[in-house]
């Protein structure tokens, strides 16, 4: 099969191809699948892509008309893709939905520890020899009330973690984990109630269309005051504007993220030498209660081993003929 990567990086390519090891015909661009760069993929079967490239409609439609079939995903994610549209077309999507949930757990708990314990501002401090602790205050974590929104792999991982520093679990989510229920004392409670009553939110959810900005002015002014919300999720999950306020006028605590809800175009990219354009990501980097980290929680060596075993499973399965339980139909859509 020829298949056509999208966004490839280097970190990525030495381990598809070791996983491929010369089934298929690859190749690799770093351009991003678009409108514009839909037409590389003239001639191909298959083309790969990750969570920031635009599989919209009008995009599926030109893959479609260039004899493109498949289309996997790098990435859990699959907000970027418009499933139904593909299914309508006959595109056939799968996803890699398992290839470390504990990496993106461990960041999440790696971002709150920073944050929260002044990691980067001390680190900054001690370089130029600054040894003093007066703007280096944090918080225990024991004893604080973390709110899980969304107790999948993710999310059960999380629970698991803070019950062990000694915190209160409160969870929210479609369906409650019994296991968590019963062996690690979690408490499902309304999505505002969480948020009334933790101490650090932790966003753990898929972006849809239901969560596409649930947390906004109404659902921030519900929370405690002074809170840490942490999210490894989808940037559109939150409504980065009423977070910047939120921030400012010290409702919230601290923001801790590895997302951006604008980060297309502007992440996976070196703008050192040129700077950026958004303005509100520029005001969100500012703040002194703000950690952001460039989508970097999938990036283990261990994770990028299961990527690319997983983007040439679903390749093999659609060569050989064979049910592939990544592969995205209409039970499964969330856009």
């Amino acid at each position: 099969m020829k298949v056509l990567v999208y966004s490839a990086k280097d970190f990525e390519i030495k381990n598809l191809e070791k996983a491929n090891n010369g089934k298929h015909k690859i190749r690799f661009v770093p351009e991003a699948l678009d409108t514009t760069t839909a037409v590389i993929a003239a001639g191909y079967d298959a083309v790969c892509i990750f969570s920031n490239d635009d599989a919209s409609l009008v995009v599926l439609e030109i893959l479609h008309d260039l004899g493109v079939k498949y289309i996997t995903l790098r990435s859990t994610g699959y907000n970027n893709v418009s499933v139904k549209s593909a299914k309508r077309i006959g595109l056939k999507v799968a996803y890699a939905p398992e290839y470390s949930p504990h990496a993106i757990a461990e960041h999440a708990v790696g971002l709150l520890l920073a944050l929260d314990r002044k990691l980067v501002q001390a680190n900054t401090q001690v370089r130029v020899f600054n040894f003093t602790l007066d703007n280096l205050i944090g918080s225990d974590l024991n004893g604080k009330t973390v709110g899980i929104f969304g107790t999948g792999r993710i999310g059960s991982i999380l629970v698991k973690i803070f019950h062990a520093f000694g915190c209160k679990v409160v969870a929210h989510d479609l369906e409650r984990n019994h296991y968590l229920e019963n062996h690690y004392e979690v408490e499902y409670l309304p999505l505002e109630e969480l948020c009334r009553k933790s101490d650090i939110v932790s966003i753990n959810t898929p972006l849809n269309y239901n969560t596409h900005h649930i947390f906004n002015t109404t659902l921030l002014m519900a929370m405690k005051p002074g809170a840490i919300l942490i999210n490894t999720a989808r940037g559109g999950i939150i409504k980065t504007e009423d977070v910047l306020a939120a921030l400012k006028n010290g409702r919230l605590g601290g923001y801790a993220t590895d997302v951006y809800e604008h980060e297309r175009g502007i992440f996976f990219k070196d703008h050192s030498k040129n700077g950026i354009t958004d303005e509100q990501l520029k005001e969100l980097i500012a703040l002194p209660n703000v950690l952001l980290t460039p989508h970097q929680a999938f990036a283990t060596k261990e994770a990028l081993v299961r990527i690319a075993e997983t983007t040439i499973h679903n390749l093999d399965c659609w060569e050989e003929g064979k049910t592939n339980t990544n592969e995205l139909g209409f039970e499964t859509i969330m856009l």
